[in-house]
C-alpha cells in the first residue's frame, strides 16, 4: 500500500469480494455532498466498488449499474439522507449532465458516486475523490486514490487508518 503523498493511495484488491469490502469501508466514512469520481475501463470494478461504497454507506437497496437509468437514487434508513449512483458512460458533454438535473444531484443531500466521471469532468466540482481502477489480471485490480481538497485529504487518510490501520 504505497502512499504516494497526502490524499493518494495505492492498493491491489484480489477479487470481487475483496473490491466490495474496500468499497464499504469508503461508504461508512462518506458525508452529504462527498464526491466520489470511479474512473476505468468496462469491467474494471467499479460497480463493484460502488456497492460496496452503498453497503457501508447504508443504502437499503442494493447498488447496481446505472447505466440505462443514468441516476439511482438511494435512501438510507436511520436519517432518510439520499445517496445519488451516476453512470455517465452514455453522455457526450457538459449539457447531457445538465439536460438529466446534475445541478439537483450536486446540491449536497448526499454523497454522489460517478462512474465514467472523466465523461463530464470538465462540469464537476474540482474538490473530489477521484479513484482510478486499473484492470492487472483476471481477478487482480489496482485502485488509484487521489483526493482534490481538505474533505477528500482527510477522507483518504481515514480510509487507509480504517482499512490498514496506519
Amino acid at each position: 500500500m504505497p502512499i504516494l503523498r497526502d490524499g493518494e493511495l495505492d492498493i491491489i484488491s484480489h477479487s470481487v469480494e475483496q473490491t466490495r469490502r474496500l468499497g464499504t469501508r469508503l461508504g461508512s466514512l462518506l458525508r452529504a455532498g462527498d464526491i466520489i469520481c470511479l474512473s476505468g475501463d468496462m469491467g474494471a470494478g467499479k460497480t463493484a466498488f460502488a456497492a460496496g461504497v452503498g453497503k457501508g454507506w447504508g443504502a437499503k437497496t442494493p447498488l447496481t449499474s446505472p447505466t440505462f437509468n443514468l441516476i439511482h437514487e438511494h435512501v438510507r434508513e436511520k436519517d432518510k439522507q439520499r445517496l445519488f449512483h451516476l453512470d455517465c458512460y452514455r453522455l457526450e458533454n457538459a449539457l447531457d449532465a445538465e439536460n438529466i438535473g446534475l445541478d439537483d444531484v450536486l446540491n449536497g443531500r448526499g454523497p454522489v458516486i460517478f462512474e465514467w466521471p472523466e465523461h463530464i469532468e470538465s462540469i464537476l466540482p474540482k474538490e473530489r475523490l477521484w479513484v482510478e481502477l486499473r484492470i492487472l489480471e483476471t481477478t487482480r485490480r489496482n485502485f488509484i486514490f487521489n483526493a482534490v481538497g481538505k474533505r477528500y485529504e482527510e477522507l483518504v487518510k481515514q480510509f487507509r487508518e480504517s482499512t490498514f490501520g496506519v
